[in-house]
Protein backbone atom coordinates (compact mmCIF):
# COMPACT_ATOMS: atom_id res chain seq x y z
CA UNK A 1 0.00 0.00 0.00
CA UNK A 2 1.00 3.44 -1.11
CA UNK A 3 0.70 5.16 2.91
CA UNK A 4 3.35 2.12 3.90
CA UNK A 5 6.13 3.08 1.81
CA UNK A 6 8.61 5.65 2.59
CA UNK A 7 10.60 6.78 -0.17
CA UNK A 8 13.99 7.74 1.35
CA UNK A 9 14.34 4.13 2.91
CA UNK A 10 13.48 1.81 -0.36
CA UNK A 11 15.75 4.47 -2.28
CA UNK A 12 18.67 3.71 0.65
CA UNK A 13 17.40 -0.16 0.03
CA UNK A 14 17.72 0.04 -3.82
CA UNK A 15 21.94 1.38 -2.81
CA UNK A 16 22.19 -1.30 -0.82
CA UNK A 17 20.79 -4.22 -3.40
CA UNK A 18 23.49 -2.50 -5.75
CA UNK A 19 26.08 -4.26 -3.97
CA UNK A 20 24.95 -7.65 -4.69
CA UNK A 21 27.01 -8.23 -7.17
CA UNK A 22 30.44 -10.08 -7.85
CA UNK A 23 32.20 -6.82 -7.71
CA UNK A 24 33.07 -5.94 -4.46
CA UNK A 25 33.89 -2.08 -4.59
CA UNK A 26 32.43 0.63 -7.10
CA UNK A 27 32.47 4.21 -7.76
CA UNK A 28 29.59 7.05 -7.66
CA UNK A 29 29.29 6.76 -11.56
CA UNK A 30 28.98 2.88 -11.71
CA UNK A 31 26.55 3.23 -8.26
CA UNK A 32 24.94 6.43 -10.40
CA UNK A 33 24.38 3.60 -13.11
CA UNK A 34 23.10 0.71 -11.16
CA UNK A 35 20.58 2.71 -9.47
CA UNK A 36 19.94 5.55 -11.71
CA UNK A 37 19.89 8.11 -9.34
CA UNK A 38 21.74 11.36 -9.70
CA UNK A 39 25.43 11.52 -7.92
CA UNK A 40 24.26 14.24 -5.75
CA UNK A 41 21.34 12.21 -4.46
CA UNK A 42 23.54 9.35 -4.04
CA UNK A 43 26.38 10.69 -2.18
CA UNK A 44 23.48 11.95 0.86
CA UNK A 45 21.76 8.38 0.88
CA UNK A 46 25.90 6.54 0.89
CA UNK A 47 26.85 9.49 3.36
CA UNK A 48 23.73 8.11 5.98
CA UNK A 49 24.40 4.37 5.14
CA UNK A 50 27.90 5.01 5.70
CA UNK A 51 27.13 6.54 9.43
CA UNK A 52 25.93 3.46 10.49
CA UNK A 53 28.17 1.35 8.80
CA UNK A 54 26.50 -0.17 5.92
CA UNK A 55 28.65 0.91 3.05
CA UNK A 56 32.18 2.37 3.74
CA UNK A 57 34.47 4.62 1.42
CA UNK A 58 38.00 3.56 0.65
CA UNK A 59 41.04 6.40 0.57
CA UNK A 60 40.59 6.28 -3.36
CA UNK A 61 36.85 7.20 -3.31
CA UNK A 62 35.39 3.47 -3.69
CA UNK A 63 32.60 2.44 -2.37
CA UNK A 64 31.60 -1.16 -0.67
CA UNK A 65 29.81 -2.62 1.73
CA UNK A 66 30.26 -2.07 5.76
CA UNK A 67 30.16 -4.30 8.94
CA UNK A 68 26.48 -3.79 9.93
CA UNK A 69 24.91 -6.17 7.19
CA UNK A 70 27.61 -8.20 8.47
CA UNK A 71 27.05 -8.58 11.65
CA UNK A 72 22.92 -8.59 11.07
CA UNK A 73 23.82 -11.79 8.69
CA UNK A 74 25.39 -13.49 12.37
CA UNK A 75 21.23 -12.99 13.86
CA UNK A 76 21.15 -16.26 11.79
CA UNK A 77 20.83 -19.22 13.70
CA UNK A 78 23.76 -21.03 12.33
CA UNK A 79 25.76 -18.17 13.31
CA UNK A 80 24.37 -17.50 16.66
CA UNK A 81 24.82 -21.20 17.59
CA UNK A 82 28.77 -20.64 16.30
CA UNK A 83 29.12 -17.45 18.89
CA UNK A 84 27.17 -19.18 21.80
CA UNK A 85 30.18 -22.14 21.16
CA UNK A 86 33.06 -19.83 20.73
CA UNK A 87 32.58 -16.81 22.48
CA UNK A 88 33.23 -17.74 26.08
CA UNK A 89 36.49 -19.48 25.06
CA UNK A 90 37.55 -16.11 23.43
CA UNK A 91 36.69 -14.32 26.72
CA UNK A 92 38.45 -16.81 28.65
CA UNK A 93 41.73 -16.39 26.16
CA UNK A 94 42.07 -12.84 26.10
CA UNK A 95 41.75 -12.88 30.13
CA UNK A 96 44.04 -15.65 30.55
CA UNK A 97 46.89 -14.30 27.86
CA UNK A 98 45.80 -10.59 27.65
CA UNK A 99 46.05 -10.26 24.70
CA UNK A 100 43.44 -10.41 21.56
CA UNK A 101 41.37 -13.37 20.98
CA UNK A 102 39.31 -13.99 17.89
CA UNK A 103 37.64 -16.37 15.44
CA UNK A 104 39.20 -16.26 11.86
CA UNK A 105 37.10 -17.25 9.07
CA UNK A 106 38.05 -17.51 5.34
CA UNK A 107 35.88 -18.54 2.45
CA UNK A 108 37.40 -17.80 -0.84
CA UNK A 109 39.78 -14.66 -1.42
CA UNK A 110 39.40 -12.73 2.20
CA UNK A 111 39.64 -13.43 5.52
CA UNK A 112 37.09 -12.19 8.10
CA UNK A 113 37.07 -11.82 11.70
CA UNK A 114 33.98 -13.38 12.68
CA UNK A 115 34.30 -13.00 16.90
CA UNK A 116 36.89 -11.32 19.02
CA UNK A 117 37.26 -10.90 22.70
CA UNK A 118 39.43 -8.13 23.24
CA UNK A 119 41.88 -7.92 26.66
CA UNK A 120 42.09 -4.56 29.03
CA UNK A 121 45.58 -4.06 28.18
CA UNK A 122 45.97 -0.46 26.29
CA UNK A 123 48.50 -2.06 23.93
CA UNK A 124 46.55 -4.35 22.06
CA UNK A 125 45.95 -5.75 18.59
CA UNK A 126 42.67 -4.13 17.79
CA UNK A 127 40.34 -6.24 16.17
CA UNK A 128 36.37 -5.94 15.23
CA UNK A 129 34.48 -8.45 14.09
CA UNK A 130 33.45 -8.29 10.64
CA UNK A 131 37.00 -6.71 10.34
CA UNK A 132 38.50 -8.22 6.79
CA UNK A 133 41.56 -8.11 4.64
CA UNK A 134 43.15 -10.30 1.66
CA UNK A 135 44.26 -13.80 2.77
CA UNK A 136 47.88 -14.12 2.09
CA UNK A 137 48.09 -17.90 1.31
CA UNK A 138 45.96 -20.74 0.97
CA UNK A 139 46.77 -21.91 5.38
CA UNK A 140 48.00 -18.33 6.57
CA UNK A 141 45.01 -16.26 7.24
CA UNK A 142 47.34 -13.59 9.34
CA UNK A 143 46.86 -9.79 8.47
CA UNK A 144 50.07 -7.72 8.16
CA UNK A 145 50.88 -6.66 12.02
CA UNK A 146 53.77 -4.32 11.98
CA UNK A 147 55.20 -4.80 15.38
CA UNK A 148 52.68 -7.43 16.20
CA UNK A 149 52.60 -11.30 16.11
CA UNK A 150 49.48 -13.93 15.50
CA UNK A 151 49.34 -16.89 16.60
CA UNK A 152 47.10 -19.47 14.79
CA UNK A 153 45.32 -23.08 15.56
CA UNK A 154 43.19 -24.28 12.67
CA UNK A 155 39.98 -25.74 13.25
CA UNK A 156 39.06 -29.19 11.68
CA UNK A 157 37.46 -28.33 8.71
CA UNK A 158 33.93 -29.42 8.31
CA UNK A 159 32.67 -30.39 4.47
CA UNK A 160 30.18 -27.01 3.22
CA UNK A 161 31.96 -24.78 5.77
CA UNK A 162 34.68 -22.06 5.55
CA UNK A 163 37.72 -22.57 7.20
CA UNK A 164 38.32 -21.22 10.58
CA UNK A 165 41.40 -20.99 12.91
CA UNK A 166 41.63 -19.58 16.93
CA UNK A 167 43.71 -16.67 16.89
CA UNK A 168 45.89 -14.81 19.88
CA UNK A 169 47.40 -11.41 18.28
CA UNK A 170 49.34 -8.87 20.11
CA UNK A 171 52.84 -7.14 20.57
CA UNK A 172 55.34 -9.42 19.16
CA UNK A 173 57.06 -8.73 23.03
CA UNK A 174 54.02 -10.55 24.58
CA UNK A 175 53.44 -13.41 22.53
CA UNK A 176 55.60 -16.53 23.73
CA UNK A 177 55.23 -20.71 24.39
CA UNK A 178 52.51 -19.67 27.15
CA UNK A 179 50.37 -18.08 24.64
CA UNK A 180 50.98 -21.15 21.96
CA UNK A 181 50.19 -22.93 24.40
CA UNK A 182 46.79 -21.67 25.66
CA UNK A 183 45.38 -21.41 22.62
CA UNK A 184 46.14 -24.90 21.59
CA UNK A 185 44.45 -26.00 24.55
CA UNK A 186 40.94 -23.62 23.63
CA UNK A 187 41.21 -25.25 20.23
CA UNK A 188 41.58 -28.78 21.22
CA UNK A 189 38.43 -28.41 24.09
CA UNK A 190 36.92 -26.88 21.06
CA UNK A 191 37.66 -29.94 18.54
CA UNK A 192 36.44 -32.58 21.73
CA UNK A 193 33.55 -30.45 22.26
CA UNK A 194 32.48 -30.88 18.91
CA UNK A 195 33.65 -34.35 18.74
CA UNK A 196 30.57 -35.07 21.62
CA UNK A 197 28.09 -33.15 19.81
CA UNK A 198 28.46 -35.38 16.59
CA UNK A 199 28.50 -38.63 18.79
CA UNK A 200 25.45 -37.63 20.66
Amino acid sequence: MAQDRVEAVERALTVLAAFDNEQETFTLAELAQATGYYKSTLLRLLGSLARFDYVQRSHDGRWSLGHAPLRLARRHPPSRHLSTRIQPLLDRLAAETGETAALLENDGSQVECRLVALPTEALRHELRPGSQWPLAAADDPRPDLPGGNMLLQALPSVPGEPRRWLSLSGPSSRLDARGEAALKAARDELTATRQAEVVT
